[in-house]
């Protein structure tokens, strides 16, 4: 007569506790990173909130093509990818041009209690949505940290665009604000990109201008999406110092990746006089 081992039942059922305990810890995680967006986004945070949901995006994708993990089922890794679809779909929203398009706030809330309770949720998806296409969801500034690749997009063309996969319409469009209210003292500045000179601008898929400030500088990255590597890629960036803060049309250099953003290390795109144009504008009350 075979009888059960109290030790080995003892060890099977900590173990299975611990592995609860992780994934409970990990769906904390995700409830409370979707939260902080959602908070971002009503109250008008539109980058903090495209940041957050990008960030929340890369890692139920991340979960979702992990091999490894038997915490969830197929359907449940499903679902989560459906929702970072959704988180993509509200990000492009943020900075649509086009209303009538929107993934609206209130329908990503709806998400909540499923992100929240993954564990149980079975019922259907609110949404007709597919999840996101395999490719990398990159969290911001996280694509300098890549292997750099040499651009050697020679087999896709432009012409040929049943040979890329799939992509979120709008999901890497820049983010456009509103302009700032101006107050007493204040000195607002816009920059209009007029154009960029690239000898191969024809090849780039989902093209758009990340701007954001580092070091005392205003930085310019053009960033496009590279099929073959399957995330999105800076081509170039150019950079204009404080002092060249002035009315006017600036034209400024172009310099190969990665965005240094200390300005020690700066090599030329090319030898071709290519250059960023812009022209800035200074609004004083």
């Amino acid at each position: 007569m075979c009888s059960a081992n109290p030790e080995s039942t003892v060890k099977h059922l900590k173990y299975s506790y611990l592995k609860m305990t992780d994934i409970n810890k990990t769906i904390q995680k995700w409830h409370a990173s979707f939260s902080k967006g959602t908070d971002f986004d009503s109250w008008g945070q539109l980058v903090e909130a495209i940041d957050e949901y990008h960030i929340l995006a890369r890692q139920l994708q991340k979960e979702v093509q992990s091999s490894n993990s038997s915490d969830l089922t197929e359907d449940q890794k499903k679902t989560l990818g459906k929702v970072a679809t959704c988180l993509e779909l509200r990000s492009a929203a943020l900075q649509s041009t086009q209303p009538q398009e929107e993934f609206k706030l209130e329908d990503l809330k709806r998400l909540e209690p499923i992100i929240k309770n993954i564990l149980t949720f079975n019922k259907d998806f609110p949404f007709d949505v597919q999840p996101v296409p395999i490719r990398k969801i990159l969290a911001p500034g996280e694509e300098e940290n890549l292997e750099l690749e040499e651009e050697d997009d020679g087999g896709a063309t432009a012409g040929s665009p049943d040979s890329f996969p799939p992509r979120v319409p709008g999901a890497f469009e820049g983010t456009l604000l509103p302009q700032l209210p101006s107050e007493p003292g204040m000195t607002l500045l816009t920059i209009n990109i007029e154009k960029i000179g690239l000898k191969d601008a024809g090849q780039c898929i989902d093209p758009y201008i990340s701007v954001s400030i580092k070091g005392a500088a205003i930085f310019f990255e053009l960033k496009h999406y590279k099929p073959k590597k399957k995330f999105t890629s800076t081509k170039c960036f150019a950079f204009m110092e404080m002092d060249e803060i002035k009315p006017g049309p600036i034209v400024i250099e172009l310099y190969k990746k990665p965005t240094d953003f200390k300005r020690k290390k700066l090599n030329l795109l090319t030898k071709k006089p290519l250059y960023l144009h812009l022209l800035q504008t200074l609004h004083k009350d």
